[in-house]
């Protein structure tokens, strides 16, 4: 056989080992749905007994420079799972259960090994969300990517009944922000955070920097994002609105929620900051108010929930009540 294609920089034989390895992990995310196994040009998904009338919920996103520090610290078997919740997380603020996952890697050379080990954490990220990883694509493209680097994208499919779908319609001054903790950084404002903590700060990602992360700054830093399945889809029904603190912060990710005229105020004493997030404001001199608008600053969701229901549904989702529904005409939301 030729090995004209292998001398050009792609291994298809590589390919093929990195697919067979990852089918037991595929199949450990099978559920009710799934017609067929990997290995065709298309994942096949059946909706029917599901539903009664079905909207389809899509949702697409990657993970940043979150990449580079894996690359870093030589750990690739959790960002998968960043990738999943990226987009799991998504498509569960409009009421939607997560159904069908694929993913999209691509590198200059395939690494087998760090390529399965990726794969290895979306597989988990999928059992997590609920959700079957039911395809992919892995592009090995000589000269797009330095040697050891690779990058990923991924996107999910979900459903939720027509009548049960969440577009903030219902909600009104008076109502109560519940808070669900983030587990840390998750998959926003890296960039900052390198530049901060690795450029300019010259740390170590083999320490505690000033031993407040109970962890050294690599694995703070690769923490993976929460996802939110579990917990919410525990409670359909009985919040009117969520947003997903992503890239925005507080500020930016609330009003995608909220009707016009509505904004939020949120009291700041009323859910724990992970000390990551002092650490980078103190190295940095970063103003509180960049904070807020580049990190989750501890909040990974954010449902809003009628207020004699709050105090019961944030007991349910290990959250807390951490602000109200405000009139505002510009959708203003502040942070105290």
């Amino acid at each position: 056989m030729s090995d004209a294609y292998k001398a050009a920089g792609v291994d298809i034989d590589a390919g093929e080992e990195l697919v067979e390895r990852i089918k037991p992990m595929a199949k450990s995310t099978h559920r009710k749905g799934v017609v067929g196994g990997l290995g065709g040009f298309g994942g096949l998904f059946s909706l029917a007994g599901q539903y009664r009338d079905p909207i389809l919920v899509s949702g697409t996103d990657g993970v940043g420079t979150k990449l580079l520090v894996a690359n870093l610290v030589g750990k690739h078997d959790t960002i998968g799972i960043d990738l999943v919740a990226m987009c799991a997380n998504d498509v569960l603020v409009t009421g939607a259960e997560p159904l069908f996952f694929l993913d999209y890697f691509a590198t200059g050379a395939l690494d087998v090994s760090a390529a399965a080990s990726v794969v290895s954490g979306i597989a988990e990220g999928c059992r997590q969300a609920g959700a079957a990883l039911l395809g992919g694509e892995t592009a090995e493209m000589p000269g797009m990517y330095a040697p050891g680097h690779y990058d990923l994208a991924g996107f999910v499919v979900g459903a939720v009944e027509r009548d049960e779908v969440l577009d903030g319609s219902d909600i009104i001054a008076g109502d109560k922000l519940v808070g669900l903790p983030s587990t840390g950084i998750h998959s926003n404002g890296y960039s900052l955070a390198r530049k901060v903590l690795l450029n300019d700060g010259g740390l170590s990602l083999d320490v505690d920097p000033e031993g407040v992360l109970g962890t050294t700054l690599g694995l703070e830093l690769l923490k993976p994002t929460k996802i939110y399945a579990e917990q919410m889809l525990s409670i359909r029904g009985r919040f009117k609105g969520a947003a997903h603190i992503t890239g925005g912060g507080l500020p930016g990710n609330i009003p995608r929620v909220l009707p016009k005229g509505c904004g939020a105020l949120l009291d700041g004493s009323t859910w724990n900051v992970p000390p990551i997030f002092g650490l980078i404001q103190r190295m940095g001199v970063v103003s509180t108010e960049d904070m807020l608008r580049t990190f989750n600053m501890g909040l990974g969701m954010v449902l809003v929930v009628a207020a004699a229901d709050a105090e019961s549904v944030a007991a349910a989702v290990g959250g807390s009540i951490v602000g109200t529904v405000t009139e505002s005409a510009d959708q203003e939301v502040v942070v105290s």
